[in-house]
């Protein structure tokens, strides 16, 4: 799996850019920690990734029927279902039994740091171990392309520790990941890092 961003930038209306020029190879496997200051694009450049929005220069190049997964910077979820429940869902959804659903689900909270919150209702869970959760949902979806908008933007500096040892479980797996983030505990977690800064 692989996207190719060809000379990539973008400008609303007749803004200035927020970024320019932009060119990378993104392949599964690694984890992307895309950065630079507010304002600079960091979740524009996500959407148009996802196909959201049109660069206005440059050209993204995707393998035909691309699946791509959001987890946002604000963690969503039901609050009586259960946290196994959230991760099982995606593999029942590609046909697996409740059973074989629930092992696999298990496993990946395993790698997440959640096996032994399994049992705990969303509304039970902090903030990091929702935002985990929701990384390790993500994951069980098998999207080509997971997409991460600031995931410990609103978590303490402890909280924030935990949900990038996450991002870490993400990488070598069979998916791209791109994480836009401020943080630099989240920029040394991912393979690769993209400086927006450097691109203005």
């Amino acid at each position: 799996m692989r996207l190719t961003v060809a000379g990539v930038g973008h400008q609303f209306g007749d803004q200035p850019f927020l970024f320019r020029d932009l060119s990378a190879e993104l392949i599964s496997g690694r984890s992307y920690a895309v950065t630079g200051p507010s304002g600079s694009g960091k979740t524009t450049l996500l959407a148009i990734l996802a196909g959201m929005i049109s660069p206005s220069i440059g050209v993204v190049e995707r393998p035909p029927a691309c699946r791509f997964g959001w987890v946002f910077q604000n963690p969503h979820g039901v609050h009586q279902r259960s946290a196994l429940d959230h991760v099982s869902l995606p593999f029942i959804s590609r046909g697996l039994t409740r059973r074989a659903a629930d092992s696999h689900a298990m496993e990946l909270m395993e790698d997440f740091g959640l096996s032994h919150r399994a049992r705990a209702r969303f509304s039970e869970l902090s903030g990091g171990e929702a935002q985990r959760l929701l990384l390790a949902r993500g994951v069980a979806a098998a999207p080509d392309v997971l997409l991460v908008d600031e995931p410990t933007a609103q978590l303490d500096a402890v909280t924030s520790l935990g949900v990038n040892e996450a991002l870490r479980a993400t990488a070598g797996r069979d998916t791209v990941v791109v994480v836009a983030t401020h943080d630099e505990g989240t920029r040394r977690a991912c393979t690769d890092h993209i400086d927006l800064g450097t691109y203005t």
